[in-house]
């Protein structure tokens, strides 16, 4: 099997000689003068203020991290849906398996509380603002209807 290379030898070459000529124009016509703020971070129009070193929330990553893993999913998903007609009822079978190991996986996540963003506080509020059968209500419980509930559910 003899593969032609000349076409991908000859687009690499023109690639390279294009990226060279670009970056030595740029450098022969760009500008010279350096000001004090020509080393500034400046971004979007902003000026960065304090440092890069921000914290952020654990949750802000475990929800990208989903977000990553189930968007690739769908990747395939899409790739399936293009040759449903090649791969017949056993890839059928297969995808219902496939879809069913990642709704196990997110209902283990949403078991595990990995979705729940609620700080503790909210969580707090969120229970003294649900009466019962589920209802929520307006007003907040005061500190006796707390403690009511508080010994009526056995102290949990």
């Amino acid at each position: 099997m003899d593969i032609d290379l000349f076409p991908l030898v000859l687009y690499s070459g023109i690639v390279i000689v294009l990226i060279v000529a670009l970056t030595a124009v740029s450098h022969l016509l760009g500008q010279k003068r350096k000001d004090h703020a020509t080393h500034e971070v400046y971004e979007s129009g902003q000026l960065s203020v304090g440092s890069a070193q921000l914290k952020i929330s654990v949750p802000f990553y475990l929800t990208a991290i989903l977000f990553i893993i189930f968007d690739l999913e769908v990747v395939f998903l899409f790739a399936w849906a293009i040759s449903i007609r090649e791969t017949g009822w056993l890839g059928y079978a297969e995808v219902f398996i496939f879809i069913s190991i990642l709704v196990a996986g997110l209902v283990y996540l949403w078991r595990a509380g990995a979705l729940d963003w609620r700080t503790e506080r909210q969580r707090v509020d969120r229970l003294n603002t649900i009466g019962e059968g589920g209802v929520v209500n307006i007003r907040r419980k005061t500190d006796k209807e707390q403690a009511k509930d508080h010994a009526h559910h056995g102290g949990h």
